[in-house]
């Protein structure tokens, strides 16, 4: 994985530089035509378009696979997937994984390495900027880049499909809280805290329940509103999105359901019936 190049990472880059068993790879496969490629060996700290590439720990990588929560069903991408080794694990585990790196020589080794491990036709790479690429049949979006790079990112991965899960090596989306983050103390040196997103179901708006009117309003995955009865009007409290699965309690009765585009449909304390159907957005 890739991460962008900024002052505050020098003296921590020269740390890795130093001690970290990851700092180069070793070019293998003579059985490559280009003879230039063949020779390259990717550096800790090298610099490249927006970013510069700082390997992913193997134990992070398996510990960010888990919090996503990843199986056969999903379709990951990693965004700026450096010498890939993130995306052949996760192909290892079934998934058909995408990696997205602008050094062709990245790219290169990365197609090298899939192909040592048996999993090429699962794991692919392509030379693009993540920033002009399309994604959007992603179910898992992973990426390890500075916060000033996650939120060019954000608007996009808002607009995917709610459910997807997004994970980060280190780096936070500022206003986004994350719904998960872990710290791997174990086989991991430099960066080693994961941070999950759900993308959310968009919500805010006017929704008609029943004979009510709910009034939803929505910061990223957290709600806050009113549900109205003519001019009864309560407050709504414990809401909150998982992706497209809604919860929220008034009158201590607790809501939970399914946002399903222009309809929601679930359960009043886990037993009776309702829906609401939107009538405007936010």
């Amino acid at each position: 994985m890739t991460m962008p190049a900024k002052p505050l990472v020098a003296a921590i880059l020269l740390t890795i530089m130093v001690s970290s068993p990851l700092a180069a790879q070793s070019a293998p496969s003579a059985s490559d035509n280009n003879a230039a490629a063949e020779q390259y060996t990717p550096s800790v700290g090298q610099q490249g378009k927006d970013v510069i590439w700082v390997p992913t720990s193997q134990a992070l990588i398996d510990r960010m696979l888990e919090m996503a929560r990843l199986t056969a069903n999903d379709r990951l991408v990693d965004l700026g997937s450096g010498d890939g080794r993130l995306v052949i694990t996760a192909a290892k585990r079934g998934a058909i994984s995408r990696g997205i790196e602008f050094n062709p020589d990245l790219v290169t080794i990365s197609k090298r390495a899939a192909q040592a491990e048996g999993v090429a036709q699962q794991a692919t790479f392509e030379q693009a900027d993540i920033f002009e690429s399309d994604f959007s049949d992603a179910s898992v979006v992973t990426l390890f880049l500075l916060p000033s790079l996650n939120l060019r990112l954000r608007p996009t991965l808002l607009d995917m499909k709610p459910g997807t899960r997004v994970v980060s090596n280190s780096f936070a989306m500022e206003a986004w809280e994350p719904d998960e983050s872990v710290e791997v103390k174990e086989n991991c040196t430099n960066y080693c805290h994961a941070y999950k997103w759900i993308v959310p179901a968009k919500v805010a708006g006017t929704w008609k329940l029943g004979e009510r009117e709910l009034q939803l309003k929505q910061t990223f995955q957290m709600l806050d509103g009113t549900l109205s009865d003519g001019a009864d009007k309560r407050r709504i409290s414990n809401a909150r999105l998982n992706g497209a699965n809604i919860t929220f309690s008034v009158d201590g009765q607790t809501y939970s359901g399914k946002v399903d585009n222009k309809q929601m449909r679930g359960t009043i304390n886990g037993k009776s019936d309702w829906t609401a159907r939107r009538v405007s957005m936010q």
